[in-house]
């Protein structure tokens, strides 16, 4: 008889693993916060020399 799939540690691996890319990415924010180095949204802005998204701009203004 075959055995049966332990579920349950699937998801404790992926609650796990999604924890620890949480934590490695905080780390690193924290890092480069502490050298004074712009946060990787901000190097991104900056790189393409566009706002970010969300961010109204003049150019988003509708005039009546």
């Amino acid at each position: 008889m075959a055995r049966k799939p332990n579920y349950d540690y699937e998801k404790r691996k992926k609650e796990a693993d999604r924890k620890a890319k949480k934590d490695a990415k905080r780390e690193e924010r924290q890092r480069r916060r502490a050298l004074g180095l712009p946060d990787e949204d901000e190097a991104m802005e900056q790189a393409d020399g566009s706002p970010a998204e969300g961010v109204v701009g003049e150019e988003d203004e509708v005039s009546p």
